[in-house]
């Protein structure tokens, strides 16, 4: 797997020429500054949306490549984190790698489903009641073993992902959510231990799976986002999934839903299916 550090190094060459909502902004603002950025953009709402799904897909191809491919040599990987840079090496490295990522899913779909049948993976993680009560009636923990394992990093530090400490802390058995700035942002231990960083957009597709049979039968369906939180992958907090609310977030009902049906019921599921390697997301999720 990819270092934590070559991902975020990878996602700094492809997006750091697309501005981000300034710290500080409340969730309506927020909401506002995208909505321009996507209006204003050349070519409109399309064109942006159409970019952001190609450099995704560089960044999955790079790390594939840098993981058990020719970018493994650190001189090629600084070579092409320079290409990914300007928007010239961009296009000459979309062209070149659009078909290869074609055949590479299409290789990795037809394998995975001569290895067995397709089915859901188990959930990552149970849930402890009281955990998910403290979370929704705001009781935070405050930072424990998990936060300060995860803030030790040398790539957290590096990054400063906590340069300002978190307004709120709450510990789980299998991770920890800081509340900032209207967010929540969700880090799940085995993510941050196999170094899976690059597997911001699985969270994304797990959460986009319309109806989900498991082995048992029971189907499990991703619930609705209440009216005024957002769902992104996290990779402004170097985290796994970020909730965002604003002033929302006080809101007893979100508190609610966030602990007992996102946490509680859905989150496990997303993250068995982000990290489960041999699990072939369908088609339609795929971008």
């Amino acid at each position: 797997m990819a270092s934590d550090l070559d991902t975020v190094r990878v996602l700094r060459a492809l997006f750091h020429d697309i501005p981000r909502a300034p710290q500080g902004l409340s969730h309506t603002e927020t909401m506002a500054w995208i909505q321009r950025s996507m209006t204003d953009f050349e070519g409109g709402e399309l064109a942006y949306t159409i970019e952001h799904i190609t450099r995704n897909s560089m960044l999955d191809i790079v790390l594939r490549f840098r993981e058990d491919g020719h970018l493994k040599d650190d001189a090629a990987f600084e070579a092409t984190l320079q290409q990914l840079a300007t928007p010239e090496g961009r296009k000459t490295f979309m062209d070149q790698c659009i078909q290869a990522q074609k055949s590479v899913d299409a290789s990795a779909r037809l394998i995975n489903r001569a290895k067995r049948p397709m089915s859901d993976p188990d959930p990552l993680f149970g849930f402890d009641a009281d955990e998910v009560q403290r979370f929704v009636t705001a009781q935070p923990t405050g930072p424990g073993p998990l936060f300060a394992e995860f803030a030790a990093r040398e790539d957290v530090a590096q990054i400063g992902v906590f340069e300002h400490q978190p307004q709120a802390v709450y510990e789980f058995a299998w991770g920890f959510i800081s509340e900032h700035l209207g967010s929540w942002n969700i880090y799940i231990a085995e993510v941050w231990r196999k170094g899976t960083v690059g597997y911001f957009h699985r969270f994304m597709n797990a959460w986009q799976i319309e109806i989900s049979t498991q082995s048992d039968g029971s189907v499990v369906m991703p619930p609705p986002l209440p009216p005024g939180l957002t769902l992104d992958d996290g990779i402004n907090h170097f985290s796994a999934l970020t909730l965002h609310g604003g002033a929302h977030l006080a809101d007893p009902a979100v508190r609610r839903w966030a602990g007992q049906v996102f946490i509680a019921r859905t989150l496990p599921y997303m993250a068995g299916r982000a990290l489960d390697d041999d699990y072939d997301f369908p088609a339609s999720t795929q971008g």
